[in-house]
């Protein structure tokens, strides 16, 4: 993993600030509240630069709008062009691009009206780094080349260059290393020019890593040693690491593996004597240094370092904004699968499995924060808002330290990252229920173990893919109470994943081709395992997937050779990170008791187009007559205040009422994503820990909308259930689709019939989808899975 120290940059602040000599002067005869304006313009300008300064954003903006309608009274157009600015710069800061895009195109025409040359170079390179975030790398190559264009009569300026290299890194991207290596040469000697010796060795560092990528190893060696010159003559220790970081990598490349080993532990050694330290670039060294024990035939060092690789990179994650979590995972999962592969090969399996678990579910935990989810006890959700605030003030830190390093700023960050990281771990001790929150350990497999049921055999697929020198494979662990084992089968992983794309489709859309789909994923995940698992004969087969297997009904997946769904030979259930608390304890007892309590139905909270389910009205009337001491209410009656007063009062809740967790929210339906329609208002889920559901068995929602997303990783369904669990929930069923009305109250009705007849709710709800088999397409009654205990 070699380091590129500088992407595409942006400007800090406005290149040509306001100070009352470049203001137009207010004429004689104009009123001393004037004057006075003018003089609380400037005032303004300076305290929203310092506020920018400072990190603080939001109230930047709020300065910048202050002086933005006094500039615009008083028809100041270099101060409302600044005033824009500083608010677009600082919704950038805060993350909100679209924002922040909308007032840098606001600045840019006054710019060119008042012809400031740099302020109007200065936006465009703004505005195309906004562009080269959101992923729309043709606008911003669009607008660095007019950045250029625009700077055509001064190229020797800082901010040309500045261009040069953002276009260069865009080229990069795109795997066009010519392109992207003629313009830091362009850039190379203005850089020089400038004097500034630290951008300089950076370039001359970029420059070898084009000449990395393009097989020139000697070239790249060339160009690392003059920018580790550089960087050694103004004692500058991070550019020293990453640097042999990049001359390691070149090394191993050429099998100069003694070299490269000299060059990691060099840039080890220097990073960790650095006041602070930089963790990402540890993690990376770290990693590389794996791969070279591994390419040596030295499994157990590579395994060390790509455990303290890995843990740091999950101590990273933990701390970076929720937005980002899951792409900083997926952008650094090459050391956490290679580990996992490694782990299995040399047969250390409960290793292997506890970080396939730590690496590859944690976004269940970032579902949960992505809602805002509360927890129920008061003292401990303080403990998590306070958390977060000291959380969101090292992440301010942080980004202060990626665009201007310094020794005391590093130490800053290192003393408040520990702080977090401390309050993490005592926050999780004295609140286990939410320790999951902060990912502080590994998965105890023996935990997981010993709560699994007798006669439960668990399964969990792992995608060990698109990794250096790791074979593509699906990693099947098989875990029951007495044994774990695992089982790699190759796979295409484009293929693989299209395979489940077009599966989800084909089911949604009752195509008859979804046969030989569902055979063809039968034989990658279930084929291997099937002499393990009729050895085992589990009365529960339970599944614990990630990704886009979230959005596959297992059920449905296809014996060609018995001509059987696998329904039709196991029971199945999905259990989250979260299920072995329910899977403690004694639930069958529990549960047949709890029975006697009855079951809190509701339906057709809105019966009008289009949220109207007239099919859920008997689906809700049959099932609370099963149970003596139910209670049922539909329509107006339907209320989340009645859901909320009698839940805690009954073991079984049964919700036939829409419920939206698409991303986007369902706007046909009216409804914002995370919540649950009843007849007053909407319940976003994030309030689920509110509702007192510590007693609850089974949570049923029968009328959900998730969809598939091309780039998703299904935890819309999965989160939903993980929510609820959270609260106290020991089960929830839930549809991966809206299904057709009818086929689910007929569904819903013989599920609890089967319960009350001392069924299990997952061979209850296996009886009731098979009594469905002969009469539809697995659109029809695949689509409500049990997530959580199934006893």
């Amino acid at each position: 993993m070699k380091i590129i120290i500088s992407g595409v940059l942006a400007l800090g602040v406005c290149l040509t600030p306001l100070t009352v000599p470049l203001m137009v002067r207010p004429s004689w005869g104009q009123s001393e509240i004037q004057n006075s304006q003018i003089e609380e313009v400037t005032q303004l300008i300076r305290q929203a630069t310092e506020e920018t300064k400072q990190g603080q954003y939001q109230q930047a903006i709020e300065t910048s709008f202050q002086f933005l309608g006094i500039a615009r009274q008083l028809k100041i157009r270099r101060a409302e062009a600044t005033a824009l600015f500083l608010i677009a710069k600082n919704y950038y800061n805060l993350n909100h691009y679209q924002k922040s895009l909308d007032y840098y195109n606001q600045a840019l025409p006054i710019f060119g009206e008042i012809n400031d040359r740099l302020g109007f170079i200065g936006t465009l390179t703004n505005i195309g780094t906004i562009y080269y975030e959101l992923g729309e790398e043709q606008k911003a190559l669009i607008t660095f080349d007019l950045a250029i264009f625009e700077s055509i009569g001064n190229k020797n300026t800082p901010l040309y260059a500045m261009n040069l290299v953002n276009i260069a890194a865009i080229y990069k991207d795109r795997n066009e290393p010519q392109k992207a290596l003629g313009y830091l040469k362009q850039a190379l000697p203005i850089v020089r020019e400038t004097g500034n010796q630290s951008w300089l060795a950076t370039t001359i560092n970029n420059i070898g890593t084009i000449y990395d990528d393009i097989s020139q190893p000697l070239q790249a060696l060339d160009y690392y040693k003059q920018a580790l010159s550089i960087y050694q003559e103004i004692r500058e220790p991070l550019g020293i690491a990453i640097t042999l970081n990049n001359m390691g990598e070149v090394y191993g490349s050429i099998k100069q593996f003694e070299d490269a080993l000299a060059c990691f532990k060099q840039a080890l050694q220097t990073l960790r004597q650095m006041q602070g330290g930089w963790p990402k670039l540890e993690g990376a060294i770290l990693s590389n240094i794996g791969t070279v024990y591994q390419d040596t035939g030295q499994p157990m060092q590579a395994i060390s370092n790509w455990e303290q690789s890995t843990s740091i990179t999950i101590g990273i994650r933990r701390g970076l904004q929720k937005k980002n979590r899951r792409n900083f995972l997926e952008a650094n999962s090459q050391t956490p699968i290679a580990l996992i592969s490694l782990l299995i090969d040399v047969n250390q399996l409960d290793r292997a499995f506890e970080w396939a678990n730590l690496a590859t579910t944690a976004d269940l935990a970032d579902y949960t924060r992505l809602i805002n989810a509360k927890v129920s006890h008061p003292q401990a959700q303080q403990k998590i808002d306070e958390w977060n605030q000291k959380n969101q003030q090292l992440q301010f830190i942080q980004r202060r330290l990626q665009d201007n390093f310094s020794e005391q700023i590093s130490r800053q960050m290192r003393e408040l990252e520990s702080q977090v990281l401390a309050d993490a771990d005592k926050i999780s001790k004295e609140f286990p229920e939410i320790a999951e929150l902060f990912e502080t350990t590994l998965t105890d497999i023996e935990k997981l173990r010993s709560s699994i049921p007798a006669g439960t055999v668990v399964i969990q697929p792992v995608l060990l893919t698109d990794v250096k020198n790791v074979p593509n494979t699906v990693a099947i662990f098989i875990v029951t109470k007495d044994q774990l084992s695992v089982i790699k089968n190759p796979i295409d992983p484009t293929e693989f994943d299209k395979l489940l794309t077009e599966y989800r489709e084909q089911l949604q859309n009752f195509d008859d081709k979804y046969i030989e789909t569902s055979a063809g994923i039968y034989n990658i995940i279930i084929r291997p395992l099937e002499d393990k698992i009729k050895v085992l004969s589990p009365k529960q087969l339970s599944i614990i997937a990630t990704g886009k297997l979230r959005y596959i009904p297992f059920e449905t997946l296809f014996d060609e050779q018995t001509d059987q769904y696998l329904i039709q030979k196991y029971p199945i259930n999905y259990l989250t990170r979260l299920s072995s608390r329910s899977l403690n304890s004694n639930r069958e007892t529990v549960a047949r008791n709890s029975l006697q309590k009855g079951v809190l139905a509701l339906g057709n909270p809105i019966p009008r187009d289009p949220q109207n389910l007239p099919g859920t009205e008997e689906e809700v009337r049959n099932i609370a007559q099963l149970f003596p001491g139910s209670e049922s209410f539909l329509h107006n009656n339907a209320t989340l205040d009645k859901f909320k007063t009698s839940a805690p009062r009954f073991p079984f809740l049964h919700l036939a009422t829409h419920g939206c967790f698409q991303p986007e929210g369902c706007q046909k339906l009216g409804m914002e994503a995370n919540t649950l329609l009843f007849a007053d208002k909407q319940l976003n889920i994030a309030d689920a820990a509110l509702l007192g559901l510590q007693n609850t068995e089974l949570l049923t929602l029968s009328a959900c909308q998730t969809a598939l997303q091309a780039n998703s990783n299904g935890e819309e369904i999965a989160g939903l259930a993980y929510i609820f669990e959270r609260a106290g929930a020991k089960a929830v069923m839930a549809s991966l689709w809206n299904a057709e009305d009818n086929t689910t109250k007929e569904i819903m009705i013989e599920f609890y019939q089967n319960i009350k007849n001392g069924m299990s709710k997952g061979e209850a709800l296996q009886k009731a989808k098979l009594s469905q088999i002969d009469k539809h397409h697995p659109y029809y009654w695949s689509p409500f899975i049990l997530i959580g205990d199934a006893r």
